[in-house]
Formats: structure tokens, C-alpha cells, sequence
């Protein structure tokens, strides 16, 4: 290759070439772009969602999991690897490497609060990974969940600083908030909403599709760039619910689950220990008082519930198959051997399914819980469509064998996690297990530590803070090498913990499980509460020797107790988890900060995106009225004129077969709908419906306000009903859009997306009266998504 006849030169130097008084006796030089080091490994993170530390097939689960344990295979699985026991909060450290309190991510950004480690914002000089390696010549790609911005800051109104391409992500697919179907889902390209490319009846998922953009965003680059490194940040929404699959792939499990949750932990615990993921002595954590004996339920129940969990297992083999294609496309364009990949779940498995699980998570949000005939009755339903499922808190508990506790929790079920690294070219080591301590802190200083890169002082002039974690490749190929993370906190809705070498120190809040808990979960932390947890209900496990956290040594070691309580507040210091707050509901009340003024009158273009629920107007259980400035053509039209939600769930107004039509889908139940008496004359309308409450919502028991439907056209009244009741609290998914109904029709009346073929000028919504809303209900919906 010849030289090149220019210099170059580091952006900041001055000008190394020559400025005559013409280019004959000048000599040019060029700002060096930034490059990478030659050889540099490509970085992939894989991040699932509500994955156990006992569902990988290679920790023991029955679950087949072959990519994932191919992975295991030919690089190293951790056994102590730990999270913060919930979404944002995890995922915000594996981006950062600093604490999640420290970036503003004590709990998901919905719950935000007016403190430095609750405002949900996490600050610029806490750079992501992507910012640091674009400084280095890297690609950088963010597919997948984020759930990283401000529910409020979602919408086309921005702002856009905290979305994946203002934090240094060059190219972004996905989805932006906690979870959505992965038949329908709420995707965004960059920073613009787009439209699923297919429909479920043409085959479409939203894993493989996920992967279809991963594979196609390195190509892009590779084809003009083939040596320049990517670092590819890869999140599917699995194995968050709704726990949504093709049938074949649930029906691989077809009665492999029929003997039960007990039977499972017995099983994967048995395998745990043939694997030395555990130690050979090591004992499992009893029977969680919350979780029935499978035998106790009826027949009926086993088999909702296995068939709950076929669903769920084939949900995870179908995502490993998907991620089997990634590293199949990596090893197909010589790209896996100088690959490092780390895989990790980012909490424990969901509890959010409740005792029984649930077709509609959309009906546990809103007070009204389907019978087991109901539920039976949907069971060839689970994990299509139709259906928003997620699993009986059973299968929670075994999936995180040999743990207590769950997702939330900050017991060891909670926050500790499979963890897998592969990377051919820089690890010796093959298939073997590393026990030390690590937090997911320690990602980011790992990837810097073998790409031989110092923390960056500086992001787009913004002075950075220090890591937290440390890093772990010391260990890649010295299994005896001792860990470096000696100290962990953890703070979860005032549920506490600390890992300080080998010692664990736990304070359960409201309690160490419901059943024996003197509080609610999402009670707040008073003074005096605070004084008799610190004095009364610390727990104390010798996880060096007692894995499982079988034994309570606080009795035994009181002063090894007393130390660990105190290096917890020095941390806690140290990161910004003061002050403690063990509320919820309070959290989710509070008023923030908003981008706009509140206000009861809001207009609606067609062709304009999709309105998330956090911005949209909130109609339930108050009198309203939709509005549609229409013009017919002399051949009529149809389509939707305003809709919300989707057919788990929400409410449409729309025109078809030259009649106007409002229908409200009561979580999937209920269908009430009103229909023009008279059809729409050619020419420019005012197409209007309006609610009218007739009584008060009945929230506990599942039921919002009933009230008069009303159809008007140019003000003269055309169609009425009564709704005996409507939704109480919320949709979920729960967007709104105008000219059309994107996702999954909210009435079977038509086909998405029934966009409208007339003229639609705009459409107002007006809002009066009193917003009725039950916070617990939004609280269970909100925790839900996470």
C-alpha cells in the first residue's frame, strides 16, 4: 500500500503542514480520524430480562438453552456474578460501571423522586460504555430494551439527550420502556417510531427480529470498515412477560413440567452441584412460605400453571435459538474468535405473575383477576397474540434455585444471576467455572481493562466521574486468582443488603416473604421503623460456606453483624442511597417535573407518532369527549378515527361500513360498542363521542366508572349506551394514536392498522372533572414493567 501524500494530525494540535500564498508552495495535512487499535476485539453484551440464575440450561435447568450453554462451553460461566435485583437499576451499571444509585436509578424511572440516587436521570458524567469506545475508533449499536429515559421523556416531544443515540450509541432498534408484545411491539429506529415489518401471521417475532437488525447493523459497517471493531449492545425483551412464543416451540415442552415447581428446584439443584456451580455440601433454601406445595392445588391448576411454564420454556429456548443465529453470523464472518462476549440476566426471575399467573397481565393491573375456569378456558391461547401471560410466582422461586426469593428482593434469588463469558482469542480457558465475586458494576472496567483502555477524564467536555467496579479478567484464565470486588451494597425499595468477603448481610423490608412480613410491600420506611430493622432484623449468611443463605448466623456473630450494618451506611454514603425509601405508591403519586403544562384539551394529526401512555390524556373514569374534523368522500370511508391500547385492553373510535363506531375493550373480557343509527353523509364532519360517568369506579373490585356512550355527528345525537363499567386504572400497553390502530386491533371488528381513508383534519380530546386513580393499581402496573 503506498504512503499517502498528506500528514496527519490529532484533532487539538496545531497544523503540522504548510500555508503558502498558493497550494504550489503549501502542503496539506488532514485531522487523523479516530481509528482503532489494529486487532481490537469486538465487544457483545447480551442482557436478558427476568432470567433466574436456575434457567440457563448449563446452571442446571431443564431448560434447553444449547447456544447459550455453547457459549459456557467454550469460555467460562460465573457462579457469583450479582445485579441490583431490578431492570433500570442493572442495566443502568452495565452501561456505566458505576452503582445505580450513583447514576440516579434507585428503582425504575417511573418511581423517580427529587434525590440524587432516585431522580431516574442518570447524569452525563457517568459515561456509558458506548461514549467511552466511540473515543476509540468503535461502532457502536444499541438493540433491544433501553428503559433507561424518563417514561415522560418518550415521546416525539424529547427530549432526546437520554435516548440510546445521546448516550453514544451511533445506531438504536428497539423498544424504550420497561417491556412490550413481542408479537406487536412499540418499536423505535434511531429516534423515530416505525412499524413492525411483518405481522404475526406472516411469521414475525420480536426476537428474531431484534437479531435480523443486530446481524444487519454490523454488515452495514463491515462492508465498507471490515477491521473496524463494533461493541454491540443486544437486550431482547426476553424473558420478560408477556412470555410470548410460537406454539411449536412451548409445545417441545409438552408435559415436562407436569410434576411441578418442587420437583424443578430438586432436579436443577441436583444439577448444580453434577456441574460445581455449587459446592458439593452446599444446601438448598427451604420451602418459600409465599409458594403453594404443587400438590395442594387442584388438578386444574397444575395444569395452568405447567402449561405456564412450557410457555415460558419455550420463550427462552426460542431466544437462545435466535441468539445461536448472532454467533452463528459472528463465526460465518471470521468475527466470533476475536469476539468478547459477556451474557447476564439483569435481576432475578419475575414474581409479577402473581400466586396464579395470568393470561392478561392487563387484568391483574386493573383489579380484575380472571376466574381458573377463565383462564383454563385460554390455555391454547398462552403465549400468542391474543394473550399478555406471565407465570405463577411458583416457577419463580425454582427458577432461581438454589436461591430464596425473587426480582425486587435483594436476597441472593434476587440479585445473583447467571453470567457468561466467551472470547476465544483472549481466554485460554474452556468450559471451565469461576466462583469469585463480581457485581455487573465490574463490566465496563473488565471491557476497558483487555482493550487496554484508562476511563475516559473526559465525555463531550464534561468532566467524568470514577468507576465503581473493577475489573474480573484477571480471572479468565486463573480460577485461583482472588476476586478484587471485595464490598457490595445493595438497596432495593428498603430491602437491603451487603457482600463484604464472603460475609452477606440482609434487612428484609416489608419482611422476609409476605406471608410472615408486618408490612405491605411498598409501605414506607419511617424513622422509628428504620431504628427497629437496624436493631431487630438484619440477617447475617456466611455465603462463603452457606451459598443459599440457609443459615442465619446474626445471633452467633453479633459483632460481624454490628460491622457489616455499618460498612452498609458507609456505602450507601458513598453512592447516594440515602435517604431510604421503602414506598411505592408515595413514589409513583409524586409530581415531577414535566416538559409541558398540564392541561384538559389535547389535538391529534394523522401520520403523527404514536403517544406513549405517560404523555397521553388520561380518560379513564372522567367525563370526556373525542372529537374528529373530517371530510367523507362521496364513496365513504373508514378506519380509525382515535384509538388506545391494544387487544389486551383499550378503547377505538373509528368509522366502518359508512357508520361511526366508539368500542371499549374491557381487559379482553368485555367488549362494549355503539354504532351510528344513521350513516355518514359525504362532506366535512364534526364526528364526536362523549362519555359521560353515571356512578363512581369500583376499583377494588375491578371496575371503572359506568357511564353513557354517546355518538354525535355535527352535533346531533346518532347512537347511545349504557356501559355498565369500563376500565378502572390503566392500559398497558397503553399508546395512542390517531388515523389508525398500529399493533394488535383493540376491537375484532376490523384489521390493523384500519388506517382512515377519508380526510381527518385533527381530533380533540377534552377533558373535564376530577381524574379518579387508584395508585396501588398503577403501582402493581408500573413494578410490572420493570
Amino acid at each position: 500500500m503506498s504512503q499517502p501524500s498528506w500528514s496527519e494530525y490529532k484533532p487539538g494540535q496545531s497544523f503540522p503542514g504548510v500555508i503558502g500564498r498558493t497550494t504550489d508552495e503549501s502542503s496539506p495535512a488532514w485531522p487523523q480520524p479516530v481509528r482503532a487499535v489494529p486487532g481490537s476485539p469486538n465487544v457483545l453484551m447480551i442482557v436478558l430480562d427476568d432470567t433466574g440464575y436456575g434457567q440457563f440450561g448449563c446452571y442446571g435447568s431443564p431448560i434447553e438453552t444449547p447456544n447459550l450453554d455453547a457459549l459456557a462451553a467454550g469460555g467460562l460461566l460465573y457462579s457469583n456474578m450479582h445485579t441490583t435485583a431490578l431492570c433500570s437499576p442493572s442495566r443502568s451499571c452495565v452501561v456505566t460501571g458505576r452503582n445505580h444509585h450513583a447514576n440516579g436509578m434507585a428503582a425504575i424511572t417511573e418511581l423517580a423522586t427529587g434525590y440524587p440516587g432516585y431522580n431516574g436521570q442518570i447524569p452525563f458524567e457517568n459515561g456509558f460504555l458506548s461514549e467511552m469506545l466511540l473515543q476509540h475508533g468503535y461502532n457502536t449499536y444499541m438493540v433491544g430494551k433501553w428503559h433507561l429515559v424518563p417514561s415522560e421523556h418518550e415521546s416525539a416531544a424529547g427530549p432526546y439527550d437520554r435516548w440510546p443515540l445521546g448516550r453514544g450509541f451511533e445506531r438504536f432498534y428497539g423498544f424504550l420502556g420497561g417491556d412490550t408484545s413481542q408479537w406487536y411491539p412499540d418499536l423505535v429506529y434511531d429516534n423515530h417510531q416505525v412499524e413492525q415489518p411483518a405481522t404475526p401471521e406472516e411469521g414475525y417475532h420480536l426476537t428474531e427480529d431484534l437479531a435480523e437488525r443486530a446481524m444487519s447493523f454490523i454488515a452495514d459497517a463491515k462492508q465498507v470498515a471490515p477491521d473496524k471493531p463494533f461493541y454491540l449492545h443486544f437486550c431482547p425483551g426476553a424473558t420478560h412477560a408477556p412470555h410470548h412464543v410460537p406454539k411449536e416451540w412451548a409445545d417441545r415442552y409438552r408435559g415436562r413440567f407436569d410434576d411441578g415447581w418442587d420437583a424443578y428446584r430438586e432436579r436443577t439443584f441436583a444439577r448444580q452441584k453434577q456441574l460445581g456451580i455449587v459446592p458439593p455440601d452446599a444446601q438448598i433454601s427451604p420451602h418459600d412460605p409465599d409458594v403453594p406445595a404443587w400438590e395442594s392445588l387442584s388438578p386444574d391448576a397444575r395444569r395452568l400453571a405447567a402449561r405456564m411454564m412450557e410457555v415460558f420454556a419455550g420463550f427462552l429456548s426460542h431466544t437462545d435459538h435466535h441468539i445461536g443465529r448472532l454467533i452463528d453470523f459472528l463465526k460465518e464472518t471470521g468475527e466470533l474468535d476475536n469476539t468478547l462476549i459477556m451474557v447476564v440476566s439483569d435481576n432475578g426471575a419475575s414474581a409479577e405473575g402473581g400466586a396464579s399467573g395470568t393470561t392478561n397481565e392487563l387484568q391483574f393491573f386493573n383489579n380484575a383477576p380472571e376466574s381458573l375456569e377463565e383462564s383454563l378456558a385460554r390455555i391454547d391461547e398462552l403465549g400468542g397474540p391474543e394473550t399478555f401471560n406471565h407465570y405463577p410466582w411458583g416457577w419463580t422461586w425454582a427458577g432461581n434455585t438454589p436461591f430464596r426469593r425473587w426480582k425486587r428482593e435483594t436476597y441472593r434469588g434476587g440479585v445473583s444471576d447467571p453470567f457468561l463469558v466467551h472470547w476465544p482469542r483472549g481466554i485460554q480457558a474452556r468450559g471451565e467455572i469461576r466462583d469469585q465475586f463480581a457485581h455487573i458494576i465490574d463490566m465496563v472496567p473488565t471491557v476497558l481493562d483487555v482493550l487496554g483502555i484508562e476511563p475516559p477524564a473526559t465525555i463531550r467536555g464534561v468532566t467524568q466521574s470514577p468507576l465503581h467496579g473493577v475489573s474480573f479478567a484477571h480471572t479468565f484464565d486463573d480460577p485461583a486468582a482472588p476476586t478484587r470486588h471485595r464490598t457490595q451494597y445493595y438497596e432495593m425499595f428498603g430491602h437491603r443488603a451487603i457482600d463484604h468477603d464472603g460475609w452477606r448481610a440482609v434487612c428484609p423490608w416489608p419482611g422476609p416473604n409476605f406471608t410472615e412480613a408486618e408490612h405491605a410491600f411498598g409501605d414506607p420506611i419511617t424513622m422509628a421503623d428504620l431504628d427497629d430493622l437496624d436493631a431487630h432484623h438484619w440477617e447475617l449468611y456466611h455465603v462463603a460456606e452457606d451459598v443459599a443463605e440457609t443459615r442465619n448466623l446474626a445471633e452467633e456473630h453479633r459483632s460481624k453483624l454490628i460491622e457489616m450494618i455499618a460498612l452498609w451506611y458507609v456505602e450507601a454514603g458513598k453512592y447516594n442511597v440515602l435517604p431510604i425509601d421503602g414506598s411505592v405508591l408515595q413514589r409513583l403519586m409524586l409530581e415531577r417535573p414535566q416538559i409541558t403544562e398540564d392541561r384538559t384539551s389535547y389535538t391529534f394529526r394523522t401520520g403523527t407518532q404514536v403517544l406513549p401512555a405517560a404523555v397521553a390524556p388520561r380518560v379513564l373514569n372522567r367525563p370526556h369527549s373525542v372529537t374528529a374534523d373530517v371530510e367523507i368522500p362521496s364513496g365513504g370511508a373508514e378506519g380509525v378515527l382515535l384509538c388506545q391500547g391494544t387487544n389486551a385492553g383499550g378503547w377505538t373510535f373509528y368509522v366502518k361500513d359508512n357508520h361511526l363506531h366508539y368500542a371499549h375493550n374491557y381487559v379482553h373480557r368485555t367488549l362494549h360498542h355503539v354504532a351510528s343509527a344513521e350513516p355518514l353523509p359525504a362532506g366535512r364532519h364534526a364526528l364526536r363521542f362523549e362519555f359521560e360517568p353515571t356512578g363512581a369506579p369500583d376499583i377494588a373490585a375491578g371496575k371503572g366508572s359506568p357511564g353513557l356512550a354517546q355518538l354525535y355527528i355535527d352535533g346531533r345525537l346518532v347512537g347511545e349506551i349504557d356501559m355498565p363499567f369500563t376500565t378502572p386504572v390503566a392500559f398497558n400497553p397503553g399508546g395512542m394514536c390517531c388515523g389508525a390502530n398500529p399493533g394488535s386491533a383493540v376491537t375484532p371488528d376490523y384489521r390493523t392498522p384500519f388506517r382512515f381513508t377519508g380526510t381527518l383534519h385533527s381530533v380533540t380530546v377534552d377533558m373535564s372533572g376530577d381524574l379518579i386513580v387508584d395508585a396501588p393499581s398503577e403501582m402493581r402496573m408500573h413494578m410490572a414493567r420493570q
